[in-house]
């Protein structure tokens, strides 16, 4: 079994729920015979948000590339990013450091294709939805990219911020979110929502919203494991 390198605390509620689900998924697979071994590099989310947000993306490139080699310094042979945000440099990245990372809009990309969708609804930091680093791939695959309006990006932009990255769900703040995902899929006629942000299934499901929600994480996750095995 390969090992695993992750690049966390982007924010820290989601890099508990990548090295949750890993260890339980893979020893469940396994039959209760093996667990993964993970190293994980923890980086100061308040530093690189400020990078992000400041538009110094060079400075981004430069302090996740210590990040990931010091995961390949460590042994790790499966190697990733656990957010969606910080993939704004993932092409740099890759290239800066020599070392394949598993992508996440390239592995939900995938399975947007595969289950047939054309028109999606994407929802994440303003980053995420603004830019085009969680886009391209859909859009080269044929597939029709929707986002907020621009308060409701806002909105959608601070409760992430204020409440998920927190590990705070507030059941107001998912009244907000159906809301707006109801007025999307009313007006374009949206099949599936992608959670474009790692936080973002602490508060929507499929179950909770009125067209289906494809999580990142998870999707991310059963690529990574497939890597591992």
């Amino acid at each position: 079994m390969k090992k695993i390198g992750l690049v966390g605390g982007t924010g820290p509620e989601s890099t508990l729920m990548y090295y949750k689900e890993l260890n339980s998924r893979i020893d469940k697979i396994t039959d209760g015979k093996q667990m993964p071994e993970i190293v994980i590099e923890s980086l100061d989310f308040r530093r690189a948000w400020n990078y992000v947000s400041s538009g110094r993306y060079d400075l981004l490139k430069e302090y996740l590339s210590e990040k990931v080699l010091c995961l390949k310094n460590a042994g790790a042979e499966v190697v990733s990013l656990t957010a969606v945000t910080m993939h704004i440099v993932f092409g740099d990245l890759v290239n800066d450091t020599g070392v394949s990372l598993i992508s996440i809009p390239k592995a939900v990309c995938t399975e947007v294709k595969n289950k047939g969708y054309k028109k999606i609804l994407l929802l994440g930091t303003i980053f995420t939805m603004e830019q085009d680093y969680m886009k391209n791939d859909f859009r080269d695959a044929g597939i029709e990219v929707y986002i907020p309006d621009e308060n409701d990006r806002y909105l959608v932009a601070k409760r992430i911020f204020e409440e998920l990255e927190l590990g705070i769900v507030k059941e107001s703040t998912l009244k907000e979110f159906q809301s707006i995902i109801d007025k999307i899929r009313d007006k374009n006629g949206i099949e599936a929502v992608v959670l474009g942000c790692t936080e973002l299934p602490l508060l929507l499901n499929s179950e909770n919203c009125s067209v289906p929600c494809l999580d990142s994480v998870e999707i991310h996750i059963n690529d990574l494991i497939h890597e591992v095995l």
